[in-house]
């Protein structure tokens, strides 16, 4: 993977699974793809080897959320 510069995801920002806020955008050669945290883990062994880039915000859901909230 290279390091591409990408803005924050926003609330604006959807998952391409099921419309929930997306944490993860992940940059392919084609586009790119945003998840849910759960779709990013759900999707994670198929995009890794394919994503030129993935920006995981991931980690805002513990901030904004609590601590209940996101677990990897």
């Amino acid at each position: 993977m290279t390091t591409t510069t990408t803005s924050p995801l926003t609330a604006a920002d959807r998952c391409d699974s099921c419309g929930a806020q997306a944490y993860v955008r992940v940059v392919l050669a084609t586009g790119e793809l945003l998840f849910c945290a759960h779709h990013a883990r759900a999707h994670e062994s198929a995009f890794t080897d394919l994503a030129v880039h993935v920006q995981d915000e991931t980690d805002r859901l513990l901030e904004e959320h609590g601590a209940g909230a996101a677990t990897r």
